[in-house]
């Protein structure tokens, strides 16, 4: 695996939308959840969690999937890819579709979530598990500083 080099950049599958990264993202996940599944067309979707200020998408967007008073997922308008998702409450954060990016060779899923949902032959190398969700917000502040230590 190779180290992170920033700043970080990327598009859809169609080119519309790019993405940029400035800053070190705060945890990387894989979600095992029906969800993620349906929207990733997979056994689990990729995402890393990022400072919102350290992200920037320029691209004609549209709000989609399962939209919940929780998540808002993104989405290319011209060939649909998903972008990233904002989770309600955590507006200082990102989730980015790590898919998008231009270098991948850096990332490794660091927290699994949603287990007990996942497909019986669905592996990844995570150092931490969880059946759903981190409980609370000291949890996941947790596991971004042990995240940062890596």
């Amino acid at each position: 695996m190779n180290a992170l080099q920033l700043p970080m950049n990327g598009a859809c599958l169609c080119g519309s939308v790019q993405v940029r990264v400035t800053e070190q993202p705060l945890l990387t996940l894989a979600c095992h959840c029906k969800d993620c599944q349906k929207i990733s067309a997979s056994a689990y979707s990729l995402a890393a969690m990022f400072p919102a200020d350290g992200f920037s998408v320029t691209g004609d967007l549209v709000t989609g999937g399962l939209r919940t008073e929780q998540r808002e997922h993104n989405f290319c308008a011209k060939c649909l890819n998903l972008i990233f998702t904002r989770i309600k409450g955590a507006n200082t954060r990102v989730n980015l579709r790590v898919s998008v990016l231009d270098d991948l060779t850096w990332f490794a899923p660091f927290v699994e979530l949603m287990t007990e949902e996942k497909l019986s032959w669905a592996t990844v190398p995570a150092a931490h598990s969880f059946a759903r969700y981190p409980k609370t917000i000291e949890e996941l502040e947790a596991l971004m500083v042990d995240y940062s230590k890596r």
